[in-house]
């Protein structure tokens, strides 16, 4: 590889004994080709590193597709495990360092099993996720605070990603190179791989992708607060107040930290939120509206509009999963 060619982002697979090396490896190969498709469109690739725990406890990386001098991951992925789960003893100091990644802003997603290492985090509670049907049971009895929906191939909440089965990577795959190259790129990769990307095609309508390695840690805070709490009842008074600072101080600070006004940043959540809800429920626009924070369903259909391109029916009938058209 060229050292001329940019790198647009890292993604280190965090590895643990016994973890499925299929994904390790194909998800490397995955990111890898999808890397070359986005040089051929004059664009960027994605380091892909894999880390293991040391002696001592800490971690280091054991591969690297890149040369030169990396930095950190800004994306932590967990492999699943073909026998058995990790227990909470093994889980614990993977769950410390994801912990201290994701507070310094990395997303954090997960594969199949992996999603138990996700969830020792603490990060896990009150949102939603997913895993292979197999662990439901053992998952709802160890993290019965996360809302955990099994019928999901990739639930994507922004910071953190969780895909379902064994071989739900190419799916995850496949939303990591929606989100880091291109929704072109990403089905270049999909047709050459044999990959079906139905549902998942993102030509027009990119995925919000919160920027979220800036180094501001009080604008963080608000942003992991948001993700938390999907963003709802969030006034600007409140947000300031999370992040310890008077009005004018917060938005002057979250623009420059996000690329955004905090109240854009609260608008995009929130679509990216019914943009899930459209596509895997049967709710009516008007449930959908108000149960992303909006009263006014009419306000909500013109936002929707403008931020991706569809109103709320037509983006419905584009991107619904096959079960939810169904229902």
């Amino acid at each position: 590889m060229s050292a001329s060619v940019p790198v647009k982002a890292e993604i280190g697979i965090l590895l643990y004994d016994r973890c499925q090396m299929s994904m390790t490896h194909g998800m490397t190969d995955l990111i890898d080709i999808a890397g070359q498709f986005s040089r051929q469109h004059g664009g960027p690739v994605v380091r892909v590193s894999h880390w293991r725990m040391q002696a001592d406890g800490g971690f280091a990386r054991c591969f690297d597709t890149q040369e030169g001098t990396p930095g950190m991951p800004e994306i932590w992925l967990l492999p699943g495990r073909l026998t058995g789960v990790p227990d909470a003893q093994e889980a614990a100091p993977y769950a410390r360092w994801l912990v201290d990644r994701h507070a310094a802003g990395a997303t954090l997603a997960s594969n199949c099993g992996g999603a138990f290492l996700l969830a020792a985090t603490g990060l896990l509670s009150g949102r939603p996720a997913t895993t292979h049907w197999w662990f439901a049971e053992e998952f709802r009895s160890r993290f019965p605070d996360v809302k955990l929906d099994c019928d999901r191939i990739v639930i994507d909440d922004g910071d953190i990603i969780t895909a379902g089965g064994l071989m739900a990577w190419t799916d995850l795959g496949m939303r990591l190179v929606d989100r880091l190259l291109d929704p072109t790129v990403m089905l270049d990769t999909a047709k050459f791989l044999l990959i079906d990307a139905t549902g998942r095609e993102q030509k027009h309508f990119a995925r919000f992708m919160p920027r979220m390695t800036h180094g501001d840690e009080p604008i963080l805070k608000v942003q992991h607060w948001l993700a938390a709490r999907e963003a709802k009842g969030a006034s600007v008074a409140e947000m300031a107040a999370t992040a310890g600072m008077e009005e004018r101080t917060f938005q002057r600070r979250f623009k420059a930290a996000t690329a955004m006004t905090a109240i854009e940043y609260v608008q995009h959540l929130r679509v990216a939120k019914a943009r899930e809800h459209l596509e895997f429920t049967r709710r009516t626009v008007d449930q959908i509206a108000w149960s992303v924070g909006y009263e006014d369903a009419a306000a909500f259909r013109k936002l929707f509009h403008r931020l991706v391109g569809l109103s709320p029916g037509d983006y419905r009938a584009r991107f619904a999963a096959p079960a939810a058209q169904a229902a």
